[in-house]
């Protein structure tokens, strides 16, 4: 059992930009360049594993040969999450995600629950999430004829380490200026109420999705988004975080400054994602050769693979379900 270090597939999508090739060394020939789908078995963007045993292979083709590898909590078989990193160099739609009985019903895929973690966020970067107020069909559809959505939806300015958790059917946008990472649940349902008017690069405008969005929104007033201050727990050679836990995921930031320990039972697989520096996974397997990586990689470690130690100067998101 060894440690899969896993290259992207990449979108080029109308609003990225290049930071994830320029600063993040994916080598991807899209331009723009905005996600990468790090870790991923959705047939819409595969990751492939990089190095090793299976090298050249998608992770869901050696998942589906070794299912142990995902844990005995993992139910059905197939990895419940998707992480990414995103480059917004323009604002993304204005969109919402059905939970999971809407979106396994009607589009034969999982629900979204999602969390972002700003890795950078240019000055005043803001994003949206939820409703200043209660709203109906009626509002919103007055409010996109007219216009006037933007009055309705609650805006938050955003800073570099902020964590946002959004359930599906929250309705939210990513804005302009913010390099993000991504953790969500295996899905690529989304339903586009606004997009700004923009043209593809056919001179095409994309589709909306406005009588589904209303079906599956929350229409009532948003949470408070504020960040409030994080516990951090500091031990020779790291300090950890936990930035998120909810039914689908748990994602912990761990700051390297020399290294640390921890063990990944038969429950459950790991992610690594490094979001800046540089380091080593070593396990207690004499035969396995220390998995080095560096900003920007991603790494699955396979259920029940025993206690890991991670060596170097870094930061990384350390993800599980």
């Amino acid at each position: 059992m060894e440690i899969l270090k896993l290259q992207p597939c990449g979108k080029d999508y109308l609003w990225g930009g290049t930071r994830l090739r320029d600063e993040y060394g994916k080598r991807i020939d899209l331009t723009p360049l905005a996600e990468t789908w790090e870790c991923s078995v959705h047939p819409d963007g595969p990751s492939v594993i990089a190095t090793g045993e299976f090298k050249g292979q998608t992770l869901a083709e050696v998942l589906k040969r070794h299912p142990e590898y995902l844990g005995t909590k993992v139910q059905n078989c197939d990895l419940p999450v998707l992480v990414k990193f995103i480059d917004a160099k323009q604002d993304l739609s204005v969109q919402v995600h059905p939970d999971d009985e809407y979106a396994q019903e009607h589009e034969g895929d999982n629900g979204k629950t999602e969390m972002w973690y700003v890795i950078d966020a240019e000055e005043g970067a803001s994003l949206i999430y939820g409703f200043k107020h209660k709203v109906t069909e009626e509002i919103l559809r007055r409010a996109l004829e007219t216009g006037t959505l933007d009055k309705h939806l609650q805006k938050a300015e955003v800073h570099k380490g902020d964590t946002y958790f959004v359930p599906a059917g929250t309705i939210h946008g990513i804005g302009r200026g913010i390099l993000i990472a991504e953790i969500q649940e295996s899905s690529n349902v989304t339903y586009r109420v606004y997009d700004y008017d923009r043209v593809d690069k056919n001179g095409k405008k994309r589709d909306l999705n406005f009588d589904k969005a209303v079906q599956v929104m929350d229409m009532n007033v948003a949470p408070d988004v504020k960040q409030n201050p994080r516990l951090i727990k500091h031990y020779p050679g790291c300090s950890r975080e936990l930035l998120c836990r909810c039914k689908y995921f748990e994602t912990e930031r761990i700051q390297v400054s020399k290294g640390f320990s921890f063990s990944i039972r038969e429950e459950s697989f790991q992610v690594l994602m490094c979001l800046d520096g540089y380091g080593q996974v070593e396990t207690m397997d004499a035969e396995q050769k220390p998995m080095r990586f560096s900003k920007g990689e991603t790494m699955f470690l396979p259920a029940g693979i025993g206690r890991c130690l991670v060596i170097g100067d870094a930061t990384v998101l350390k993800i599980r379900c």
